[in-house]
């Protein structure tokens, strides 16, 4: 015990000290004038960054009603990718361990033991050699490749992380996406959002982006990858645990002087959450899931893809259009949580189908208290566990003929995550 409770009253007294100008319910009314005045459309610098698909509205499902209605897509296959986290060695390799798989509900074992890996690899040494080829494994199950990282000389463990996550990912939508009968829900966008935020995260990343093939041809993959399930006219969502856009918030920011929402996620959490004020203290409502309509999304990373010219080499062979980025927002109040669906525009143009999918996410977060089925599913499958990636640095270890380098808060923590 470091701290006494004379040391908590300290602090205590010392948070007291901070005013705030605007109180919650202050902040709960400016969301709703920006719910209802600004977001249809919402102009950034002469552009409509966001705006309704349809009618721009707020609706709510009982819980217990939407978790018993019958599913609108007989099966939903699910993807992931999982890490280790970016391991540095003494001998200047820094290395990630990424594999992705594919869940079915209803189950369909061969298809949840198939995994693609990649050992994305970084050296300071250019004479280190790297095979680039894939090797199948498991009797078929497993593929798997090295990843040679290009050189860089700060964000090398972003890279690593990010180069290897979504190649996984992608590779494994690739060879299973003939397997998809009628839904494909990913866990997390539908474009490598990761990739695409390096055009403004970092110099060094942005002249990555623009100059190495490795990065563009992983975005190429995501772009075909929406093309082949237009084609087959079979839908794919993206579901978002933890959204963390801030277009919304930024451009009330730059109109208003100030947006009291951390990110758009909590801006919605306000608009969504139902309840009233007693005595003061705000009372949730506890019976309903809420959601907001579909919007079309052409700012930040979402607006990329469907750009009249697109950036990296990207090629696209449909209209740019179908390309766009439409999201819904829920919010469940049984953990104040909010989540993100996402999917390119193709699939929500059509209102019935736009509505079909929705109505699909919604039973899913009421019967899981969380992601639905097939997202919990492919997670479970592509998580690499704690005491999984313990033992894989230490057979990496053995392989580089090489410690990991350490330092006094690993050592301190126990901890070597990035």
């Amino acid at each position: 015990m470091t701290l006494d409770p004379v040391h908590f009253k300290a602090i205590s007294r010392l948070a007291g000290r901070v005013q705030r100008s605007v109180d919650e319910q202050e902040h709960r009314e400016f969301a709703e004038t920006v719910w209802s005045e600004w977001l249809d459309p919402l102009v950034d610098d002469g552009t409509r960054v966001v705006e309704p698909l349809g009618d721009q509205r707020r609706r709510k499902v009982d819980i217990e009603d939407v978790a018993l209605e019958a599913d609108r897509f007989p099966t939903r296959h699910g993807l992931d990718s999982g890490t280790i986290n970016p391991t540095t060695f003494k001998n200047s390799l820094v290395v990630d361990v990424a594999q992705a798989a594919m869940s079915r509900v209803p189950s369909e074992l061969d298809l949840h033991r198939a995994r693609t890996m990649v050992i994305a690899v970084h050296s300071n040494d250019a004479t280190v050699a790297f095979p680039d080829d894939w090797s199948m494994d498991d009797e078929g199950y497993v593929r798997q490749r090295l990843l040679h990282v290009p050189q860089v000389d700060r964000s090398m463990t972003a890279v690593v992380h990010e180069l290897g996550l979504y190649l996984a990912e992608i590779t494994h939508a690739r060879d299973n996406a003939d397997v998809v009968e009628d839904l494909l829900v990913m866990d997390g966008p539908i474009y490598p959002k990761g990739l695409l935020t390096w055009a403004n995260r970092d110099p060094e990343l942005s002249e990555l982006l623009r100059e190495e093939e490795q990065p563009q041809r992983i975005i190429q993959s995501y772009v075909r990858m929406v093309e082949r399930f237009i084609e087959r006219d079979v839908p794919l969502v993206g579901f978002v645990k933890n959204p963390a856009s801030r277009l919304l918030t930024r451009t009330v920011r730059q109109r208003e002087g100030n947006a009291p929402w951390l990110n758009d996620a909590a801006f919605f959490s306000q608009v969504l959450e139902r309840g009233g004020f007693e005595e003061g203290v705000w009372e949730r409502e506890t019976d309903a899931l809420t959601f907001t309509n579909w919007f079309v999304s052409r700012g930040g990373t979402d607006g990329t893809l469907s750009a009249t010219d697109l950036p990296y080499g990207v090629d696209r062979v449909r209209d740019p259009r179908e390309y766009e980025v439409t999201f819904s927002m829920v919010y469940d109040p049984r953990t104040d949580t909010i989540y993100r669906v996402e999917a390119p525009r193709a699939f929500t143009e059509d209102a019935d189908r736009r509505e079909a999918l929705l109505r699909q996410v919604l039973k899913g977060i009421a019967a899981e208290r969380g992601p639905p089925e097939a997202v919990a599913k492919a997670d479970s499958l592509a998580k690499i566990g704690s005491e999984e990636t313990a033992a894989l640095r230490e057979s990496l270890e053995g392989s580089f003929d090489s410690e990991l380098d350490t330092d006094y808060d690993d050592d301190r923590w126990g901890a070597f995550d990035y």
